[in-house]
């Protein structure tokens, strides 16, 4: 299974809300190793292989537990490290399916495969719902964020036939326009023009000690950008890829719908500023 690292649990804070619950985390030692089988992925600066959709990862043992877990990155497979299924392995494992594996009962595979990338989208939808609702300035969309959240739990619930009929994609349409509301109160408060880099090609930028407060890098290509000693409180990083990217004493304080999988993507070190609902990666510098 992936090693995802489940973040340390953080103190009652009033002034910075506690990250979504622990049905939103992984917990690998409840889900029958999905992410090791029904994603694809080649080989690259990320994985080691080549491996099809639907076939188990050669480093999977019987046990469904990796048989380098502790050497994922030394051994090539960094983007073992960075996937974050937000708790879809565990709902689909042990809900949608009843704790039957697919290797026990193969019957269940191909269904249980096709269930899980959407699960995974709708848990991930739950958690950014969950973070808009918990903003101060995002208030005034209280009423609809929890009913988007209810409805988006409700879906999750559903029979593994109702699931893979979903038209996830459309009900993520519809979810991403409340966040963009959401984010778009918590990013009023900076009095200064933003920038709108959503979904710029950002790959190798420049930006060191760019002044990025309240900015839009909704699905920003970030990959090895330079943002060290950057500010970037109060910027929308939701979908921006951070891969490789160097975050050296950056600011990262009242970031929006960033996410710990974003954080072990990049690089940084002791000086960078993190929300305190997030943890520094062990890979990064001291």
């Amino acid at each position: 299974m992936f090693a995802y690292r489940r973040p340390r649990p953080v103190p009652e804070n009033h002034d910075h809300p506690a990250p979504p619950g622990a049905e939103l985390r992984a917990d690998c030692e409840s889900c029958f190793a999905l992410c090791c089988v029904v994603p694809a992925f080649s080989a690259s600066v990320d994985f080691a292989i080549n491996k099809s959709a639907g076939q188990a990862c050669r480093n999977l043992q019987q046990d469904f537990r990796c048989g380098i877990h502790t050497q994922l990155r030394p051994k090539g497979f960094r983007g073992c490290t960075v996937y974050d299924c937000f708790g879809a392995g565990q709902q689909v494992s042990q809900v949608t399916f009843g704790g039957q594996d697919w290797r026990q009962a193969p019957g269940t595979a191909r269904q249980m495969f096709a269930v899980f990338p959407i699960m995974r989208d709708l848990h991930e939808l739950r958690y950014y719902l969950t973070e808009a609702r918990a903003l101060p300035a995002a208030r005034p969309l209280h009423g609809e964020l929890s009913r988007a959240l209810e409805q988006t739990e409700q879906l999750a619930q559903g029979s593994p036939e109702a699931l893979v009929e979903l038209d996830v994609a459309e009900h993520r349409r519809e979810v991403n326009g409340l966040l963009l509301r959401a984010s778009e109160l918590a990013r009023a408060g900076v009095k200064k023009k933003k920038k709108d880099h959503r979904g710029a090609d950002l790959v190798g930028a420049k930006l060191k000690g760019a002044d990025l407060r309240g900015a839009s890098l909704r699905g920003a290509y970030l990959i090895e950008a330079d943002l060290r000693g950057a500010d970037l409180r109060t910027a929308d990083l939701i979908g921006a890829d951070l891969r490789g990217a160097d975050l050296s004493g950056a600011d990262l304080t009242g970031t929006v719908f960033l996410i710990q999988s974003q954080l072990e993507a990049a690089r940084g070190d002791a000086a960078t500023k993190l929300p305190p609902t997030l943890t520094r990666p062990a890979h990064w510098a001291a």
